[in-house]
């Protein structure tokens, strides 16, 4: 959010695509997304900052401020593994933590104004590779991060198959799901479709539905000022629900998938 001047309103479809546009180094496959990692890394380090923080200080009678906070998180984080797992998963339950405080972090600083970093980037003199100036600072507008997330989920729940089930068992499951041996060509098909399914899905539904929220804070940005504070306002609040909400989505389909790929094989 961000009152809209002169650069913005005289050309406003400039404008979106500059915000648009990541500050990248190298070329091909090895480009890097600089302030996607940055941003992300930074807010990483804060998160486990924060909770060595309150680790270190904790209080066994009556806690309190960010103690209470992450002790609800946990109790409520918990409750959805154990709901989910029939036996006790000592993994599940702090990356499910981890996801969700992380992802809605990252979604959260969509809700500082959308030219305040960019302007400090560039009086710093901070530039990308073809000389022009570009910074976004929300990780998971960028689809890099959303899939690479994805991909990790995906790889962690390959893990429990091949764990619960073993390499054979696995493998057997895509011959066999959902119409029987009989129909194993069929069956593997509909399977891979299946399992690519998800990753694609957790990926995608995280970064459309937050690069819409940034598109929308960039359009009120290019109203006139006077404008800008009621539907910036009112966007701001419901955006608050939407980060918040994705967040919680990422978790529990997490936690969902593992759990599917923890189940013994019948």
């Amino acid at each position: 959010m961000s009152q809209g001047e002169g650069p913005a309103t005289d050309n406003p479809v400039a404008y979106i695509s500059h915000h648009l546009q990541p500050l990248q180094y190298g070329d091909g496959f090895w480009q890097i997304n600089v302030d996607t990692m940055f941003f992300s890394t930074l807010i990483m380090l804060g998160v486990m900052w924060a909770a060595y923080k309150v680790g270190k200080n904790v209080s066994v009678g009556a806690p309190t401020g960010a103690q209470n906070i992450l002790e609800t998180l946990i109790d409520f984080v918990n409750g959805l593994v154990k709901e989910a797992f029939p036996k006790p998963n000592k993994i599940v339950g702090p990356l499910g933590l981890t996801i969700f405080v992380w992802v809605f972090l990252m979604n959260a600083m969509d809700l500082i104004p959308v030219d305040l970093l960019p302007k400090a980037a560039e009086m710093m003199g901070i530039v990308g590779q073809d000389g022009k100036y570009a910074l976004k600072v929300v990780p998971t507008t960028d689809p890099h991060t959303t899939f690479a997330m994805a991909l990790t989920v995906f790889a962690i729940c390959v893990y429990y198959n091949v764990k619960n089930k073993g390499l054979g068992g696995y493998f057997k499951s895509f011959l066999v799901h959902p119409f029987g041996i009989a129909l194993a060509p069929i069956n593997f098909v509909l399977t891979m479709v299946e399992e690519i399914a998800k990753p694609l899905s957790l990926a995608l539904r995280l970064f459309g539905n937050m690069f819409t929220g940034e598109l929308v804070f960039l359009l009120i940005a290019i109203l006139p000022w006077y404008i800008i504070p009621i539907p910036g306002s009112m966007w701001a609040i419901f955006h608050i629900l939407v980060i918040t909400l994705q967040a919680f989505i990422f978790m529990v389909l997490t936690i969902m998938y593992i759990s599917l790929a923890s189940e013994e094989s019948h």
